[in-house]
């Protein structure tokens, strides 16, 4: 690889990871919203108005963020890959269109009318903006992964003449079989970053204002963490497991029946095998071939991939060398911190979620402190997740038909890349910061100052700014 297209992957690399920590979190806050806003209205009970409210802020602050580091991914489409664009704008063009007119536009509208209309809306109308944003971000969700499931498995297109790809089916393209799975992992995956940063916060809440010498602030902070904890909890739970199954298995399936390599690389398996074992833990040694010191599982690989416990999983060995991912061991480890991680969030959310059922989880400290202390993983899981998936197509940028080393611009130099990169660095670090301050600002700040005094919940006693230092209402205890 030369060093100019090293520099262009890596420009791409950093700056699309870096935004999809955003859309990541308000793809999956716009569901909670929702739930908040629905509990509001069914209940009465201000605070859930309250804290759909602060968590909308927060949206906000995430939104206006993934807009500043967003725009600059279409640019580099042309800037860094020219050729890439040249040959496939006929067909992403569409999907990439869509999203932008329909999806971030009414995404963005309704989060205009959701933060500044709540006085002039009516509650169901002010619901109904919560539910548009929530299905905007989902909507452009969809597009985009549109886009890169083209990319992943091509489909509804024909060569043209001059070597550009044209569109023949818009169906074929929005209908793509590689698509349905990516999208309903991908969607459940933001579930699981918004759940886990729900959770996060209400445990701190809980954890500064569940002491004897918590401030009357602080324990009004708490019953509005016990909210968070909760709903964090109950969508979390259920989130993990459907990210692993079915979602993430059928998709693993995709890869292993349209992209072999790419399986055979994130599973780490050099020698074609029936009855393949699944590996926990291991080192790819590209030098011998192998894996040193495997954890195997004997038989499971092959039984979840084709459902037969002795069926034939094709090794790298057995593989056109040219047809490889570039970088197999980053693969490797990228799908298995992301798997390893989802393990985790499972087992974790199911200790909360007994504990709850228990009602011993919100007198917790223990578990409590992990909660709060695991909101920055599902960032990473989602990100080395979509590592895995890039990775794997390597070294194509459209899978079987254009490769990498002929999409990118090759009029610009390493050094020009370079030093562009080096500008978005700086200036992504200085939006980092001041988006962190921010948020911890409004979390400081708590949800409970959006509760009108006059308008306190039944049975309330006193707070500071008006925030009463009673329970939750039963009907959310109960789920109704």
């Amino acid at each position: 690889m030369d060093a100019a297209l090293f520099f262009h992957r890596f420009h791409f690399a950093f700056t699309i990871s870096y935004h999809y920590l955003f859309p990541q979190f308000t793809m999956g806050m716009g569901l909670l919203i929702v739930i908040l806003k629905t509990m509001a209205l069914r209940t009465g009970d201000p605070r859930y108005d309250a804290s759909a409210r602060f968590w909308g802020k927060i949206f906000g602050l995430a939104f206006a963020m993934g807009v500043v580091t967003g725009i600059p991914m279409e640019f580099q489409f042309g800037t860094n890959w020219a050729r890439f664009s040249e040959a496939t704008g006929g067909v992403i063009g569409q999907t990439l269109a869509m999203e932008g007119t329909f999806a971030f536009f009414l995404e963005s509208s309704f989060l205009g009318l959701f933060l500044f209309g709540h006085k002039k809306l009516s509650p169901k109308m002010h619901w109904f903006a919560a539910f548009a944003v929530f299905a905007g971000s989902w909507i452009s969700g969809f597009f985009i992964v549109a886009t890169n499931a083209f990319m992943q498995n091509p489909v509804g297109y024909e060569v043209q003449a001059n070597g550009t790809l044209a569109l023949t089916s818009f169906w074929s393209l929005i209908l793509n079989p590689w698509l349905v799975w990516q999208y309903l992992h991908t969607m459940i995956g933001a579930v699981i970053t918004g759940s886990f940063v729900m959770a996060a916060i209400g445990a701190y809440y809980l954890l500064i204002g569940g002491g004897d010498q918590a401030s009357p602030e602080a324990r009004g902070h708490a019953e509005y963490g016990k909210v968070f904890v909760r709903l964090g909890v109950l969508v979390g739970l259920p989130a993990t497991i459907l990210v692993a199954f079915p979602t993430g298995d059928m998709q693993a399936v995709n890869v292993a029946e349209k992209q072999p390599a790419a399986f055979a690389s994130m599973e780490g398996l050099f020698e074609t095998a029936e009855g393949a074992p699944l590996v926990l833990l291991g080192q790819p040694d590209m030098e011998k071939m192998r894996l040193d010191n495997p954890l195997e599982v004997p038989n499971i690989l092959s039984f979840l991939t084709y459902r037969r416990w002795g069926a034939e999983v094709a090794g790298l060995k057995d593989i056109p060398r040219d047809q490889w991912p570039d970088n197999v061991p980053l693969h490797y480890f990228a799908y298995h911190i992301m798997v390893g991680l989802g393990t985790l969030f499972m087992g974790l959310m199911l200790l909360s979620g007994f504990l709850l059922w228990r009602g011993k989880l919100f007198d917790s400290r223990a578990l409590l402190w992990v909660l709060m202390l695991a909101a920055p993983f599902p960032f990473i899981a989602n990100n080395t997740g979509w590592m895995t998936a890039e990775l794997g197509r390597q070294p194509w940028l459209v899978y079987g038909v254009l490769r990498t080393q002929d999409g990118y611009s090759a009029t610009v130099s390493s050094g020009n890349t370079i030093f562009s990169l080096l500008g978005f660095m700086g200036i992504y670090l200085l939006l980092g910061v001041l988006f962190v301050l921010l948020a911890v600002r409004e979390i400081g700040h708590g949800p409970g100052h959006s509760v009108p005094a006059t308008h306190p919940p039944s049975g309330g006693g006193g707070g500071s700014g008006g925030v009463p230092h009673t329970d939750v209402p039963s009907a959310f205890y109960e789920g109704r």
